[in-house]
């Protein structure tokens, strides 16, 4: 009985010293069966740079009133997606046991914080909160939108079947998304700084400043451009791309870009909106919709 009693009390211990442990880890598990994983930058008071991309699922990043940068990992729900899980089934036979594990790795380095899960064959997603001066650049491949809300930085996203949205943002943005749309908007914007906006398959819907000042390239295939700013389009005639390849036997060819050009406010740095199916909005903070 003594044995057996100084058995117990050592697993006791052991158990207690990994609960101590899990305390001080910084990663922790979350509520919902997900990952979490808190990081201290090596400078708080410069502005941080987060990279983060995804195969399958979303990302969400949200500024906040902190110096750490917070990153939770979920697998994605699998009844809602149309899965069923037979770990809640009362039927007799095996069950399936959820594996909600998301494989979220985080790296900081000079200020650098590089997230990253194993979404290859699950969708996951995302949610990082930020401080509020921190620049981003975002990738995301299947079934997951790119959300980001009151950062101020230089914001760089690409979403290839999900949409883009960033939400009272200040900098500048360079956005993207192929299949879906892009809906940005500004609170304050870097006047130094040139952006991109462009999409495929989705409308681009931009809202700026009444004061912004900006030279504008715009190309939209086989949708329509709107515009709540006076835009002042160049006279000049299209330019022209020659190709001269005759002297090695090869082929003359000229071609009429198909991109209009013109200043907001008088011109500043060079902002691009191109699409080919979707409707082009500029917008002007407090016009309506």
């Amino acid at each position: 009985m003594n044995k057996q009693l100084q058995q117990v009390r050592a697993f006791g211990a052991v158990l207690a010293l990994f609960g101590a442990a899990a305390l001080f880890a910084p990663e922790t598990r979350a509520q919902s069966g997900g990952d979490k994983i808190s990081v201290n930058l090596s400078d708080p008071a410069r502005p941080a740079f987060v990279k983060a991309g995804m195969v399958n699922g979303g990302i969400t990043v949200k500024a906040y009133d902190g110096k750490e940068v917070i990153v939770e990992a979920h697998e994605r729900n699998r009844e809602r997606s149309g899965g069923s899980d037979l770990s809640t089934s009362n039927e007799k036979g095996p069950h399936r046991i959820t594996i909600a594990t998301t494989g979220l790795t985080v790296e900081e380095e000079n200020n650098e914080v590089r997230v990253s899960t194993d979404s290859y064959a699950r969708a996951i997603d995302l949610t990082i909160m930020v401080p509020t001066h921190t620049s981003l650049k975002l990738r995301a491949v299947n079934d997951g939108d790119i959300t980001v809300t009151g950062v101020d930085g230089e914001i760089d996203v690409d979403d290839v079947n999900g949409a883009v949205t960033l939400n009272n943002i200040s900098g500048s943005a360079v956005a993207h998304a192929l299949n879906e749309h892009v809906h940005v908007t500004f609170v304050k914007v870097n006047p130094q700084k040139p952006m991109a906006f462009s999409s495929l398959n989705g409308d681009i819907d931009v809202t700026f400043p009444a004061d912004v000042k900006a030279n504008v390239s715009i190309r939209s295939d086989r949708g329509d451009v709107f515009s709540d700013f006076d835009v002042q389009l160049q006279a000049t005639a299209p330019k022209q791309e020659v190709e001269d390849g005759r002297q090695h036997g090869g082929k003359y060819r000229v071609k009429i870009d198909k991109t209009v050009r013109g200043t907001i406010n008088g011109g500043g740095p060079e902002y691009q909106f191109t699409n080919f199916n979707g409707q082009i909005y500029i917008r002007k903070v407090g016009s309506p919709k």
